[in-house]
C-alpha cells in the first residue's frame, strides 16, 4: 500500500470526526481539532513507517472501538455490513435464510430456525453447525459470515453443516423473511386475552393493535401483555403502543440532554383502542429500552398492573450518525424518564469501579416517586414490578447455562434421542435433570462465573511465573470445592432450570407457536396473571380505582 493511498484514506475520517461532535465541538473547538490533529498526524506515520505491512481499516477499526468503549455500551461504530444489519432490525424485513443464528470459533450455529422459511424448509435444525457456504469456508472468513446468507429473492446457496458429528449438505432457497413484532396471540380463557411483544420495529404498534382489536372480537374483556426478553427497539413505537391504552396527549417519556434539541417529551397522538381494558403487562430482567418505556409509562399513569422482576434498566437514548463510506456512529444522547420522572437507567458509566465497571445505584439511595394516583413507585433502573414473582428473577447458574449454551447444546441431544415427541409436552423428571447434570460434567462444560474465571486466571499467571507445580494442590482443592458448589446450585435452582430446559425442548419441536401455546396453559407468570385479572377487587386495589 502507497503513502498516497493512506493519506486519502485519513482524509474521509478526519472529515467525519468534524460533523459529529455538534455543540461540545463549538464549547471546545481547540481542544478537539488538536486531539484530531495528533491523531490523523499519528495514523499516517505508523502506517508509512511501520516494519511490517498494515492494514488501516483493521487498526482504525480497533482505535473507534477502543475509544468507545471507555464510555457506556450502546455508543458503538457500525461498518457498512453493521449498518444493514440494524436497518433489518428496525424494518423487521430482509432477504435471507429465515433463521436465527451465531457465530461461534469457525462456524456459524442454527439457534433457531422459523417455521416454514428458507432454513426451515431446507431440513436445517437447531444446533446444526454450518462449516461452509458456498465455496467460503468459515474459518477462512474472518468478518461477518452471516453476510454470505443473504441475497437477491430466489438465490440457491449451497452449504455444508455438522451434525451430530456428521457433515451433510443442503441448498438454500433465498426468501423475503419478515420478522414479527407479535410471533403469537391468543386466548388463554374465554374472557383473556394474550399478545406477546418481542421487539419494537417499525410494525410492533400495527400488530400490536391488530392483535388486541382481534381479541376484543373474540370476547377477550381483558388482556395480558408479554414484553419479557423484548430487548427494546423504536421509540415513537412505545409511545404509539401506549396510545392504544391511553387518550390523546398524555405523556409517555421525556429524554433529558446536556444538549438542549435532545430534551424531548413524547406524548400520545392518536385516539386510543380501549382505555378501560383491564390490562396486565410482564416484564422480566430481559425486557429493555421501549419495553420499559411501555411498562414504567403505564404503571405511572396506573393503566396496567406490572408483573414478573425488575426490568434490565436500559434507559439511554442513542441516535444513529452517518458517516462517510456507508458507515454509521450509534452515540448516547440522553436519558430517558419515566411521567413519574423516574430515570429508567440503571448503570452509571460515568462512575466506573476500580475495575472499570460501572456502578449501580444501592437499593437504599433509592429515590421515591408518584404515580397519577399517588401510589409510591422508586427509580434505581428499571422497572420495578407492582408484583414481584422470586422464580421470574435469573441467578448466576441459569445465567451461565443459558449464555454458554449448556441447556442448548444438551437439548440438541436429547431432541436427536427422542425423534418421535411431536407436539406432546415433554415430562422431564429428577431422573431426566440428572442426566442433564452428568451431560455438562460429560462436556467439562464451564460455567465462566466470575469466581471460575478467577481462579482460572489464577492458575495461568502461576503457570507464567513457573510456581504452578507449588501450588497445584490447592488449586484442585479448590476447584474441587468451586464444582461442589456449582453442583448444589444446579440442585437449588432445579425447578427452574427444568423449566428452562422443557421450554427449549418444546421450541425444537413445535417452533415459537408450540412454545406459547405451552405458556397459555402452563407458565406462572401468566397463571398469576390471570388470578389478578379474575379478582377485579385485588386488580383494583393495587391500582388505586
Amino acid at each position: 500500500m502507497t503513502p498516497f493511498f493512506k493519506k486519502k484514506y485519513i482524509i474521509p475520517v478526519v472529515a467525519s470526526a468534524f460533523l459529529f461532535v455538534g455543540v461540545s465541538f463549538k464549547d471546545n473547538f481547540f481542544e478537539i481539532a488538536k486531539q484530531i490533529e495528533i491523531f490523523t498526524t499519528l495514523f499516517k506515520e505508523l502506517n508509512m513507517n511501520y516494519v511490517d505491512e498494515t492494514n488501516p481499516g483493521e487498526l482504525m477499526d480497533k482505535a473507534i472501538k477502543g475509544m468507545l468503549a471507555s464510555l457506556d455500551p450502546y455508543t458503538v461504530y457500525f461498518n457498512e455490513q453493521d449498518v444493514i444489519k440494524f436497518k433489518i432490525n428496525n424494518t423487521g424485513e430482509y432477504t435471507g435464510i429465515g433463521a436465527l443464528i451465531t457465530r461461534k470459533e469457525d462456524k456459524l450455529i442454527i439457534r433457531e430456525p422459523y417455521k416454514n422459511f428458507p432454513a426451515d424448509k431446507a431440513g436445517l435444525k437447531a444446533g446444526d453447525e454450518i462449516i461452509q457456504i458456498g465455496d467460503v469456508r468459515i474459518s477462512d472468513f474472518k468478518d461477518d459470515a452471516s453476510q454470505l446468507l443473504r441475497g437477491a429473492k430466489n438465490t440457491k446457496v449451497d452449504i455444508k453443516y455438522i451434525r451430530q458429528g456428521k457433515t451433510m449438505a443442503t441448498q438454500i432457497v433465498l426468501d423475503e423473511v419478515e420478522i414479527k413484532s407479535v410471533p403469537f396471540f391468543g386466548k388463554i380463557d374465554a374472557k383473556t386475552g394474550y399478545i406477546v411483544l418481542s421487539r419494537f420495529n417499525n410494525k410492533a404498534s400495527l400488530e400490536t393493535k391488530e392483535a388486541l382489536e382481534q381479541l376484543k372480537r373474540e370476547g377477550a374483556d381483558r388482556i395480558i401483555l408479554d414484553l419479557r426478553g423484548n430487548p427494546g427497539g423504536l421509540l415513537n413505537e412505545a409511545v404509539n403502543i401506549c396510545n392504544l391504552f391511553v387518550p390523546k396527549n398524555e405523556t409517555i417519556v421525556t429524554t433529558k440532554s446536556k444538549i438542549e434539541e435532545h430534551n424531548n417529551t413524547y406524548k400520545t397522538s392518536k385516539n386510543p383502542v380501549d382505555t378501560d381494558i383491564p390490562l396486565v403487562i410482564l416484564v422480566n430482567g430481559r425486557s429493555a429500552s421501549a419495553s420499559e418505556i411501555v411498562s414504567g409509562a403505564l404503571q405511572d399513569l396506573d393503566r396496567a398492573v406490572i408483573i414478573g422482576s425488575r426490568s434490565f434498566g436500559k434507559g439511554l437514548v442513542q441516535r444513529p450518525v452517518d458517516l462517510t463510506y456507508g458507515t454509521q456512529l450509534k452515540v448516547t444522547i440522553s436519558r430517558y424518564y419515566t411521567p413519574s420522572g423516574r430515570c429508567i437507567q440503571a448503570l452509571d458509566y460515568t462512575h466506573k469501579d476500580k475495575n472499570g465497571i460501572a456502578t449501580k445505584t444501592e437499593a437504599k439511595n433509592y429515590n421515591a416517586f408518584k404515580t397519577r394516583k399517588g401510589r409510591t413507585v422508586y427509580d434505581g433502573g428499571g422497572i420495578q414490578p407492582d408484583i414481584e414473582l422470586e422464580e421470574t428473577k435469573s441467578n448466576p447458574i441459569t445465567e451461565a447455562l443459558v449464555k454458554n449454551d449448556g441447556i442448548f447444546n444438551y437439548v440438541t441431544n436429547y431432541y436427536y434421542k427422542n425423534p418421535n415427541l411431536g407436539d406432546q409436552i415433554p415430562t422431564f423428571s429428577d431422573a431426566d435433570f440428572l442426566d442433564f447434570k452428568q451431560f455438562l460434567k460429560a462436556q467439562k462444560f464451564s460455567f465462566n462465573t466470575e469466581t471460575e474465571l478467577a481462579l482460572k486466571n489464577t492458575l495461568a499467571v502461576a503457570k507464567k511465573e513457573k510456581i504452578d507445580e507449588s501450588i497445584n494442590p490447592e488449586y484442585q482443592q479448590l476447584l474441587t470445592a468451586l464444582q461442589k458448589s456449582e453442583d448444589n446450585l444446579l440442585d437449588k435452582n432445579k425447578i427452574e432450570i427444568k423449566n428452562l430446559i422443557v421450554d427449549e425442548i418444546i421450541k425444537r419441536y413445535q417452533y415459537q407457536e408450540g412454545l406459547y401455546q405451552y405458556y397459555l396453559r402452563n407458565n406462572s407468570e401468566i397463571k398469576k396473571a390471570v388470578n389478578v385479572l379474575n379478582n377485579s377487587p385485588e386488580y383494583k386495589s393495587i391500582l388505586k380505582m
